[in-house]
């Protein structure tokens, strides 16, 4: 049984915040990019030089990315810099794990 939920517009903005980021890592290319964040900051330059795709494409992918939390971007001289930012992804993971506490699995039931 899911508990009452007191303030609706925060439950929207959850939900809506949870759908951009299963949007943004429901791309391989996202995936693959929070990979290359998660050993360290990266420049576009650096990330696009990872994949054989044009510089558009690969900024669309940041901006997914950032638009959902996922990701942090820092203007340093003439480049900008990304990061994975995990709190929002570990917010995400627990949320999901709420969705389905007190679940039983059918092999359970007997």
């Amino acid at each position: 049984m899911l508990p009452l939920v007191k303030d609706k517009g925060m439950f929207k903005a959850k939900e809506k915040n949870m759908k951009k980021i299963w949007n943004a890592i429901n791309d391989e290319t996202r995936r693959k990019i929070l990979s290359l964040l998660k050993k360290g900051d990266m420049t576009a330059g650096q990330v696009v030089e990872q994949f054989e795709t044009s510089q558009p494409t690969i900024s669309h992918h940041l901006s997914v990315l950032k638009d959902a939390g996922l990701i942090k971007s820092e203007k340093v001289a003439q480049s900008i810099v990304y990061s994975i930012n995990t709190t929002v992804f570990q917010n995400f993971m627990i949320s999901i794990s709420e969705l389905f506490s007190g679940c039983k699995h059918e092999k359970n039931k007997k």
